[in-house]
């Protein structure tokens, strides 16, 4: 019996379910909104708010988990990269580095007075390809 163990498995098996997720999650959060299907989206639901939950706490480990669940790849720079980039220029980091960034300085902040339920899903049209319901699934503005 699978008696309290919540998976839904969105039809693939668990290293293409965890990069999914993964890829869903890290472009929430850099676009705050993205239009996918219904099915998948009520499990980036779960993930999602518990990646702010976890930004809210805004310690080393919770920010580790946070590169973990996310699959971020840290590129490393060469010697005058890191001499931009501290300056102040980031233009030189990948995106995955502005998705922490975000996640844990801008996000983490707007929620702060939030116990939960940080994202909402709006029900779209039905696909023409397969015929499947959309949605947009976007983080709260406030």
């Amino acid at each position: 019996m699978r008696h309290n163990k919540h998976t839904f498995k969105v039809g693939r098996n668990c290293g293409h379910r965890r990069s999914l997720l993964a890829n869903m999650l890290k472009a929430l959060v850099e676009h705050e909104k993205i239009e996918t299907s219904v099915a998948k989206a009520k499990e980036l639901r779960r993930h999602a708010d518990r990646l702010i939950t976890m930004a809210k706490k805004n310690t080393l480990a919770s920010r580790r988990q946070a590169i973990s669940d996310l699959m971020i790849t840290f590129n490393p720079l060469t010697s005058k990269e890191t001499r931009i980039a501290k300056k102040g220029d980031t233009s030189i980091y990948n995106n995955d580095r502005k998705v922490i960034t975000k996640l844990f300085d801008t996000l983490s902040k707007r929620y702060e007075g939030r116990n939960g339920g940080f994202t909402r899903i709006i029900k779209g049209v039905n696909r023409i390809g397969d015929n499947a319901q959309t949605c947009i699934i976007e983080y709260l503005p406030e």
